[in-house]
């Protein structure tokens, strides 16, 4: 009996993991989601939402701040890996909350998307953590962006609280549109309640959204009918509506100034901005893009393969060997794949963006651009490839790819090889050198010099000694 249920037990294991696998795809962290609020029961609003995390395949539990269960580590490891904080009313997390905590957890790749609205006053605990990110928030810990030209005309005629902004562009030329491609081109996003908070020069800041020219932020709570200069937060695109932050281990911090902007009613109703025509928003596509981000569904690179190996018609061109000689021809080839929700694709590089490779010492000798390589692409990854002379130059060397991006994790690869100097047998005859042509000529020249002497005195017939002796004789006599 065991014998013959062994097969199924076999079958069953092998679906379970294979379901399981499925499950997991749909992030390369992992799709444990811990749903931070007030009260459950507020889940509701943003059931879409919630909705479309679910239908990716994330587990979701949800807790408040004051949860005695609630823990981000167990058994000093991830108890979840990705967190989202809508807006409490509580001044602080608790102790299973602390800045720490949350530090760790970006230590330890986990992800984290923090919400927030002028209508509620951000806890200390986050007020910490953006402090340790470089983002700086009102001092009295909330705040309201309004915008007298660029807000919705249907919800927000008077008070102006209301942003109908156009999907973003991209930050930089060299940056994919990741937010905005394949908008509508009247398409608008509603961000009732703003939050605007001003970034610090952190070189892993990256702001998604900014607030218009026009725009401003002041407490709502010391309303006055003319605003003094003295009273504003911030204005204009000093305030970021939307911020990315990306960490050294790729993990990943969003901070959405909006919380409304994800609740049901926001999804489906239409907003106009002055002078325009109504049209739906674009709030539910906009936050599907920002939470696959945040959650490591989009902008994940992986390096699948490197390989470098001499490019010489009689050597033989052994793939990624240790140890390579000066002034060899050699071939670096990296493969590269992007995930995108659910499966990985070839990574295509932005119009006016460049994939570099460096062969460095302390510093590098080679700067060069790597270019694709159809004949090693395939739909799931891209090969790029660079072919080059290695310096005169012995020691200790490495290939390097150091590639980061906005919005995309980094590449940081290194691989490093010895460069040894010519052998005693490896050295071009100095005849096939022409710098040596005077140095032979002159050699030629002394050696036929040398032979032509001793040939004349060798073949020379001496004097005649008695001739000599004879005529020396005869004038004695005389």
């Amino acid at each position: 009996m065991l014998r013959s249920t062994s097969p199924l037990l076999s079958l069953f294991a092998f679906l379970l993991c294979w379901g399981a696998a499925l499950v997991s795809a749909v992030s390369t962290s992992g799709n444990r989601l811990l749903a931070v609020f007030d009260d459950v029961g507020e889940k509701e609003n943003y059931s879409k939402f919630l909705g479309d995390l679910e239908g990716r395949g994330f587990q979701i539990t949800y807790e408040t701040p004051k949860s005695e269960s609630l823990t981000l580590f167990h058994l000093g490891e991830r108890a979840y890996d990705h967190v989202i904080f809508f807006p409490t009313k509580t001044k602080g997390l608790g102790p299973n909350l602390t800045p720490q905590i949350l530090v760790n957890f970006l230590n330890a790749k986990g992800n984290i998307l923090q919400t927030l609205s002028s209508e509620t006053t951000t806890p200390n605990t986050l007020i910490s953590l953006l402090a340790e990110l470089d983002i700086t928030l009102p001092s009295e810990r909330t705040g309201l962006v309004v915008d007298h030209f660029s807000y919705d005309t249907l919800s927000a005629a008077e008070t102006h609280d209301v942003l109908a902004l156009p999907p973003p562009a991209p930050v930089r030329n060299d940056i994919s549109p990741l937010f905005s491609a394949g908008a509508p081109k009247d398409a608008l996003l509603a961000l009732p309640h703003s939050v605007g908070a001003v970034l610090g020069p952190r070189e892993h800041l990256t702001p998604i959204l900014r607030a218009p020219k026009t725009a401003y932020s002041y407490n709502p709570k010391e309303q006055a009918e003319v605003l003094d200069g003295a009273d504003l937060f911030a204005a204009g695109q000093q305030l970021s509506l939307v911020t990315a932050f990306q960490a050294i281990n790729s993990a990943r911090f969003v901070l959405l100034g909006s919380a409304e902007m994800l609740q049901d009613k926001w999804f489906v109703t239409e907003v106009a901005a002055p002078g325009g025509k109504s049209v739906k928003t674009f709030n539910r596509e906009f936050a599907k893009r920002v939470s696959a981000w945040a959650f490591q569904e989009l902008g994940v690179l992986r390096v699948n393969w490197i390989e470098h190996h001499l490019n010489e018609v009689a050597a033989v061109n052994e793939s990624n060997p240790h140890i390579y000689r000066v002034k060899n021809d050699v071939t670096y080839t990296i493969s590269l794949s992007e995930y995108a929700y659910d499966k990985w694709t070839a990574f295509s590089l932005p119009a006016n963006d460049v994939l570099q490779l460096e062969f460095s010492m302390l510093s590098p000798f080679h700067r060069l651009p790597l270019t694709l390589d159809a004949a090693h692409s395939t739909p799931e990854a891209s090969a790029y490839t660079a072919s080059f002379k290695l310096p005169d130059q012995h020691g200790i060397f490495n290939f390097k790819v150091n590639y980061k991006r906005p919005f995309l994790t980094n590449v940081e690869e290194k691989n490093t090889v010895s460069v040894r100097h010519m052998a005693h047998d490896e050295w071009p005859r100095s005849f096939v050198i022409s710098g040596a042509w005077p140095w032979i000529a002159g050699i030629g020249a002394t050696v036929s010099g040398w032979v032509a002497f001793v040939a004349l005195w060798m073949y020379s017939a001496p004097a005649d000694k008695n001739k000599n002796s004879k005529k020396v004789g005869s004038k004695k006599t005389n």
